[in-house]
């Protein structure tokens, strides 16, 4: 009889959101549906790092091996195996996402970008932004403060480069937090008859990047999204003195802090956004 093959866990749990993909690459499911199964497909992918591949890392941080703990390959191998899925998975969704813009286009629903807006709906994003967005963001100068700040997990961020035209003054960076638990990811403009014009809020923001930082002397821009996926095991301490409850409390408030575990950043960031 022949062996079977075992497959990873992991890697089968991927196969299984490669299904949620698909669902978004069917071209006979309405587009609004489609854009929802790339969202469901990027929430799980963020909670499998999160647990998973947080605990995978665990395993190789403490030296852990496949006999004791019941895994078919080695941890590292498996990071391994789970990085090349995940890179051909990202694929496919990029692949996907420009061809449900296409087809959204052809129904006269266009996404812009912050280049793209005309007269009017420049003048609206001012507006929105003034209204809606500014009181809901806290800009912070990173040669400011002592540390780099620690970036919230299911938060997405602008980091910004800002510099002088003629050099006049140094380059200075800065990091914008995307407030989009808070406001639309997608923002209606104002657009012409049987149209319907859309930006999304990191757009919006990198449009007024020079209402914001401007009192500091820059007149050019430039801004790019990260983010962060941490490590959302909840460890629990062996403090005797202290309830269970206290325990799971500490430990929840401490995913918080949890170790990074990917890190996401725009293929066209300034490589001296990285450094």
């Amino acid at each position: 009889m022949s062996k079977q093959k075992v497959i990873v866990r992991d890697i089968s749990w991927l196969s299984f959101n490669s299904r949620v993909l698909q669902e978004a690459d069917d071209d006979t499911v309405p587009l609004r549906e489609r854009i929802r199964f790339l969202g469901i497909f990027s929430n799980n992918l963020d909670e499998f790092f999160r647990v998973r591949v947080a605990t995978l890392k665990r395993m190789i941080e403490i030296g852990a091996n496949k006999a004791n703990m019941h895994l078919e390959a080695s941890p590292g191998r498996i990071l391994h195996d789970i990085q090349e899925k995940v890179f051909q998975l990202q694929k496919d969704f990029d692949r996907i996402w420009n061809e449900i813009l296409r087809d959204l286009k052809k129904e006269k629903i266009l996404l812009l970008t912050d280049t793209q807006l005309n007269k009017e709906q420049q003048k609206f994003i001012v507006n929105y932004f003034d209204e809606e967005i500014r009181s809901n963001i806290v800009p912070l100068m990173i040669e400011s403060i002592q540390s780099f700040p620690t970036l919230s997990d299911k938060s997405i961020y602008l980091a910004c480069k800002l510099s002088k035209a003629d050099k006049s003054i140094p380059e200075r960076f800065a990091l914008v937090s995307v407030p989009a638990r808070r406001l639309s990811r997608f923002v209606i403009l104002p657009s012409k008859e049987n149209e319907h014009h859309i930006i999304l809020l990191e757009d919006v923001i990198r449009f007024c990047l020079p209402f914001i930082f401007s009192f500091f002397g820059y007149d050019v821009f430039s801004a790019h999204i990260i983010k962060v996926t941490r490590d959302a095991e909840i460890d629990i301490d062996n403090d005797v003195s202290t309830s269970l409850m206290e325990k799971i409390e500490k430990g929840i408030r401490n995913r918080k802090k949890g170790k990074p575990v990917r890190f996401v950043f725009d293929k066209e960031i300034d490589p001296s956004l990285l450094i």
